[in-house]
């Protein structure tokens, strides 16, 4: 080798990419319950899901009903959960232009 040879470096920088299937604010389906992503990393995706309500009756019969606090879990990021609510992109019709004479 030729010691008066430079050497060549470079940094090439691109841009990260979400790399992830799952996004926050998706809402999702899990053995049939609605359930909505509220953070993702790379790690995992946080979830959160409604449960049913309980109801029962008391020792003086009377019928209660509450609402239990919300499940918190962690999915994969990359899930293959069912996504209800992202849109699909539709591709872009690009306007016809009219050169002439109109009829």
């Amino acid at each position: 080798m030729n010691g008066s040879q430079g050497e060549l470096f470079a940094i090439i920088w691109k841009p990260a990419q979400l790399r992830f299937r799952l996004r926050v604010n998706d809402v999702i389906r899990i053995n049939g319950s609605l359930c909505r992503v509220i953070r993702v990393n790379e790690c995992a995706a946080v979830v959160i899901m409604n449960q049913r309500p309980r109801e029962f009756i008391t020792r003086f019969d009377k019928p209660v009903r509450f609402q239990p606090s919300p499940l918190t879990f962690r999915i994969s990021a990359n899930a293959e959960a069912e996504i209800l609510n992202r849109k699909q992109k539709k591709p872009k019709h690009h306007k016809r232009r009219h050169h002439g004479r109109s009829l």
